[in-house]
């Protein structure tokens, strides 16, 4: 087989975010993707398997029909199946996926449409088989509405079979001016069978605020450099820093080809404490939560990730093949401070074949 083209710019290895949440972006609120969250979950999460666990994903793709993909994936936890269909190439935010999956035992339908030329969209995701339905207040699905401009995105979801004190189900506005973003989010939360809130929008518990300050693309999903703090539920008090470097190494590298052009260094920083005094002592070891994480990418089949916490440090080794089906393999080690243990994780996903 021909080997695979160099990517100079974005190598498909590490695509950042993961396309799956760049894809899907529409179905959930801005302040959910604003403010850094979407690069840092990424740079925390992705690749970093559960202990003693091994994960396998497949992606099916066909060239007659592009507008088409199936994928599944497999872990301890259980296994799904989607498929999706996107009527445009060059429209990702317009789509629609059908979910199978066994962990959460469930049959799903997920739908977007998003007219860019307007600012405007519509979302809905609807379970139509589950097992232990009525649980959760979203088991008989969420529809919302959204506008989003360059500088302001405002949205509201719903419960299609909604009861009292459930209208809305959640809200946000956020907006930026130059370097700086500024959001709020209502959400209200509680268990099933909870007793209902006679006032919502009055309990400070049922809001998060934000606001960031960021440098370099002016695109929600490629930052190089941004600092936000969050106020969550009025108890909890979130710093993050998020930093993206682009490394040239055409100099370096001097025609070397298993270097790309372009290498990619990401450093990421959080800091989570709870705001609320009268915790019992017990609970003290969970009152904070810091984590500090990186990655470097050299080039499109190579990726090196670390990330530190206080009770616990992993390490994730990522490569992928040059040449169809893609196969990439990735491997997590995991160092327990407080148990002086070490567990291992691995995964493997084909795509495109």
């Amino acid at each position: 087989m021909a080997p695979r083209k160099m990517d100079s710019v974005v190598p498909p290895l590490s695509e950042f975010p993961s396309p799956t949440a760049a894809r899907t972006r529409m179905a959930v609120p801005a302040y959910e993707i604003m403010f850094g969250k979407l690069q840092l979950r990424s740079l925390f999460d992705d690749y970093f398997h559960q202990p003693g666990s091994v994960n396998a994903g497949i992606i099916l793709k066909t060239p007659e029909d592009p507008t088409v993909q199936l994928s599944a994936a497999m872990s301890p936890a259980g296994g799904e199946a989607m498929f999706r269909w996107q009527r445009d190439l060059d429209n990702p935010n317009t789509y629609v996926d059908l979910l199978a999956s066994t962990a959460k035992p469930m049959l799903q339908v997920k739908s977007c449409a998003y007219y860019p030329k307007y600012g405007i969209g519509a979302f809905g995701t609807f379970p139509l088989l589950m097992a232990n339905r009525g649980q959760g207040k979203e088991d008989y699905g969420i529809m919302g509405v959204r506008y989003g401009s360059k500088n302001l995105s405002v949205g509201a979801s719903f419960l299609p079979f909604a009861v009292s004190g459930e209208v809305p189900y959640g809200a946000w506005l956020v907006t930026r001016k130059g370097r700086l973003s500024a959001g709020v989010h209502y959400k209200p939360l509680g268990p099933a069978g909870e007793s209902e809130n006679t006032a919502p929008f009055n309990d400070l518990k049922n809001w998060n605020c934000a606001i960031s300050y960021g440098t370099g693309s002016t695109s929600l999903l490629s930052p190089s450099y941004i600092f936000a703090l969050e106020l969550l539920r009025s108890t909890q008090l979130v710093a993050s820093f998020y930093r993206r470097h682009v490394i040239d190494t055409k100099e370096i590298n001097k025609g070397v080809p298993f270097f790309g052009t372009k290498g990619y260094v990401d450093f990421g920083l959080e800091l989570n404490r709870s705001l609320e005094k009268d915790k019992p002592a017990e609970n003290e070891a969970d009152d904070s939560l810091f984590q500090v994480a990186a990655s470097w990418q050299p080039n499109s089949s190579l990726l090196v990730k670390g990330k530190v916490g206080s009770s616990k440090s992993s390490a994730a080794l990522v490569c992928n093949s040059w040449w169809k089906p893609f196969l990439t393999f990735s491997a997590t080690v995991e160092n327990d401070h407080q148990q002086g243990t070490r567990s291992y994780g691995v995964g493997f996903r084909v795509e495109d074949i």
